[in-house]
């Protein structure tokens, strides 16, 4: 687990005016109904993000993530992963997620980014115009591998996703199937991680080159996992470069 319960993002460094965020239902293609949490941005059109969040699923992080991404200017959903396996999206401090996380399907976890990806292109999501993905930890995995599912993204951000080797959930590793990459990637990286090391982070940056694919890896070197996070504050310089490199990032597109 990345996030525990109270913890929370960072601030963007560029906030705009009012935003409508709140929770919504998006359906996959197989008729699954998921929990998201969902947030426009001022203005309608211009990028949009899918937020993917930790091994937990949704919860008030990244909610509140969603809601910052759309201060900054860019539409924005945070999906929920255990509609076919958990009774509620609303889940306290004892949420068995391992459980649930064994249960994760490669083909269901995709249909579910995608179904945010099309909510993002409605009007009702802001009809975003060039579209992005971002996760953490496990869901960084899963968004590097959005690179590779024809959703015709602009563009796929991953902290501290695992890069290479195999992963409880079954996901490829990214490093594996780098050369079907068909869009840029930002990876940000703790570089005091104790779960990555360098040589995963190099064996994808590798793999990315190797594939021609343009990609910017940014290692903080005092950092561990997790580190961005508003309670982090010994992490606060870390953290807003972080954002900087992601809106960057997105709203150049």
């Amino acid at each position: 687990m990345c996030y525990e319960l109270e913890s929370r993002p960072p601030l963007p460094p560029l906030r705009g005016g009012a935003v409508d965020g709140g929770p919504l239902t998006v359906a996959a293609a197989d008729g699954t109904s998921l929990a998201a949490y969902a947030a426009r941005a001022e203005r309608a059109g211009g990028a949009g993000i899918v937020v993917l969040p930790d091994v937990r699923g949704l919860h008030p992080f990244f909610e509140e993530l969603a809601l910052r991404f759309a201060e900054a200017g860019v539409q924005a959903v945070a999906i929920d992963y255990f509609a076919r396996t958990a009774e509620t999206p609303h889940r306290g401090e004892g949420f068995d997620y391992e459980a649930h996380v064994a249960r994760l399907r490669t083909e269901t976890l995709n249909a579910d980014v995608a179904a945010a990806a099309a909510h993002l292109r409605s009007p009702e999501g802001g009809a975003a115009e060039r579209l992005y993905s971002v996760g953490f930890c496990m869901g960084g995995r899963l968004s590097l591998l959005q690179a590779t599912t024809g959703l015709g993204l602009a563009g796929v951000i991953a902290f501290y996703g695992w890069p290479a080797g195999p992963h409880r959930t079954g996901l490829p590793a990214p490093a594996d199937v780098a050369a079907d990459f068909a869009c840029p990637a930002l990876t940000l990286w703790g570089g005091a991680d104790e779960g990555i090391g360098p040589d995963a982070i190099e064996a994808f940056s590798r793999a990315v080159v190797a594939a021609g694919m343009e990609h910017r890896s940014v290692v903080y070197p005092d950092a561990p996992h997790s580190f961005f996070d508003r309670r982090a504050t010994e992490y606060a310089a870390e953290s807003e470069d972080a954002w900087r490199q992601m809106l960057d990032f997105v709203l150049a597109g």
